[in-house]
């Protein structure tokens, strides 16, 4: 008889505190910003910190509490196109460069001295978008096209081989800058 009283005990309590944990989720349960999210899909996710922020989700959580929306370099105009259309803000360029008077600042990547490169794979691990390819004891060298030039592989480097170089201008990557020319008009 102790034993199915026991049981019964038990059952007893797991319902108890099974209805107290119940009650407790949806009491306080935390909805999270929609736009929040939205805006964190739009970030690259190289989470390098090169807006101020530890992440790209604490920069999408300031944009929506207000925060400025042009300060993500490796997200670059198109980012910042798209979040302003998102939030109804209007568009400014990226923080860090001159708009009106002054080209866009040149995009840096990083560069590996390739005889230099011991191959600790210390970069490779630091590089938030896999931009890095090598392996162990092995000379490493950079994807151009996916470096997003976010710096975060230079200071793992024990022997101080990654530079941060101008991106060369090719026919692929120029843009025509309409603005800065001047146009005439014709009466």
């Amino acid at each position: 008889m102790t034993l199915i009283s026991a049981l019964i005990v038990l059952g007893v309590l797991a319902l108890i505190f099974g209805s107290i944990l119940g009650y407790a989720a949806i009491k306080y349960k935390v909805d999270a910003d929609p736009l929040v999210d939205q805006i964190d899909e739009i970030l690259p996710q190289t989470q390098c910190g090169q807006c101020g922020y530890p992440g790209c989700k604490p920069y999408a959580q300031a944009i929506a509490d207000g925060d400025d929306i042009n300060k993500c370099p490796p997200g670059g105009d198109n980012t910042i196109h798209k979040i302003a259309d998102l939030t109804g803000r209007e568009y400014t360029p990226l923080a860090g460069t001159e708009s009106d008077d002054v080209a866009e600042e040149v995009k840096k990547v990083a560069y590996i001295r390739e005889d230099e490169c011991i191959g600790c794979t210390k970069c490779i691990q630091a590089c938030p978008v896999d931009a890095i390819v090598g392996a162990s004891k092995a000379m490493h060298t950079v994807i151009t096209d996916e470096c997003t030039g976010c710096d975060l592989c230079v200071d793992p480097c024990p022997v101080d081989c990654i530079d941060m170089l101008p991106l060369a201008q090719t026919t692929q990557s120029w843009k025509w800058q309409l603005d800065a020319i001047p146009v005439k008009q014709v009466h």
